[in-house]
């Protein structure tokens, strides 16, 4: 293997950042933090708390993100620092720390181009999550369980808000479904590419004879619908049902028919919210949910059109995309990037940033392959 220059790779690195900062355009990111700034100071903020914490959520990314790139830049400088040390003064200690701190620098600095990659038409904007058992039956249900887990997680790690809008037990163990928000500027850009089939495979803690079972789930990722969206929906298109919510809950929750489901007609889209004691705030969170579904239909009925206009193929990214495997061997395995991990437990956990990455670089391939 042939030994990269230090010097050469620092140029590089500092070559990359300076094309990150001029897609990030640093000079109108601090104007634009200023002036959610001077929102956010502002007394009469939190009489509306939802544009309340839309705008004290993409002040805080903002802040993190503009530190992000100012860190990097001056480890870049510090670390050229220690490698003229290192050879000044010959010294081992200092040349190894030097190309550890190297190592996480790159690192680092891939991990931030990716983020200049989510340049689609909703890629900033928050993200619903559904997740569905599909075939295995209560292995299935119990997986779905594992993915909400894994996912809810990896927003806790990153420090993105979630609120989960509704979950729909399973009779055994584990869900039906679950729709839940990721409450972050760009969540529906980084998630995005995990809309698909997760397949896992282990030893079933529900067969008393300890069989191998092949289980799956769908993950649905849709951004969520904001005041400029243009999704109208009539009432007369709305059959609404409310009922009890059912699983885990406080006093009142399970008591009172504070659940919605609503049905729209026309398209056949189903969503239910139980999490909020009022029937009416219920129906409120339902409605963003569904309109959040038919704008993403809608997206992929204008994206279909333009691709048969222009005689092209059209292919979707929601088939089985990776593959979870606990027996006989240890695995997981991205069947889009081929990106793999050997330690599922962390995987599952959240630690879920490498194939993430991966999988924002592959689509973007895609699409401008396809453009």
């Amino acid at each position: 293997m042939a030994v990269i220059d230090p010097a050469e790779e620092i140029n590089e690195l500092t070559g990359t950042l300076k094309g990150i900062q001029d897609v990030l355009d640093l000079e109108t990111m601090r104007k634009q933090i200023a002036d959610l700034g001077e929102q956010a100071a502002a007394p009469d903020l939190w009489n509306d708390p939802d544009q309340a914490q839309k705008v004290t959520s993409k002040l805080s990314h903002m802040q993190s993100e503009l530190n992000r790139v100012e860190s990097l830049v001056a480890r870049i400088a510090d670390i050229s620092v220690l490698f003229e040390l290192a050879e000044s003064e010959d010294d081992a200690d200092t040349r190894e720390e030097a190309d550890r701190d190297l190592i996480a620098l790159r690192r680092d600095v891939n991990a931030l181009e990716v983020r200049t990659l989510l340049a689609g038409e909703y890629d900033a904007r928050e993200a619903l999550v559904t997740i569905n058992s599909q075939a295995g039956g209560v292995d299935a249900a119990d997986w779905a369980q594992m993915l909400l887990r894994m996912y809810v997680r990896w927003a806790e790690r990153r420090g993105y808000g979630t609120e989960v809008y509704d979950t729909s037990y399973a009779e055994e163990a584990g869900i039906k479904s679950a729709t839940f928000a990721v409450k972050a500027p760009y969540a529906y850009g980084t998630l995005r590419g995990e809309h698909g089939t997760h397949r896992l495979v282990r030893i079933s803690p529900f067969d008393n004879q300890g069989r191998r079972q092949t289980s799956f789930a769908g993950v649905d990722i849709v951004p969520v619908v904001e005041q400029t969206d243009h999704i109208d929906i009539n009432e007369d298109d709305l059959r609404v049902d409310v009922y009890r919510s059912s699983g885990p809950g406080g006093q009142g929750v399970n008591t009172t028919d504070s659940a919605v489901r609503l049905t729209h007609l026309p398209t056949g889209i189903v969503v239910s919210c139980q999490n909020e004691r009022s029937q009416l705030q219920n129906k409120a969170s339902a409605m963003a949910v569904l309109s959040a579904k038919l704008l993403e239909r809608k997206r992929q009925e204008e994206a279909a059109k333009m691709s048969e206009l222009r005689g092209e193929s059209t292919t979707s990214w929601g088939t089985q995309i990776r593959n979870y495997v606990l027996h006989p061997y240890q695995i997981v395995k991205d069947l889009r990037t081929g990106v793999e991990a050997g330690n599922p437990t962390s995987v599952l956990d959240g630690d879920l940033d490498e194939f993430i990455e991966a999988e924002i670089r592959w689509m973007r391939r895609q699409e401008t392959d396809g453009s």
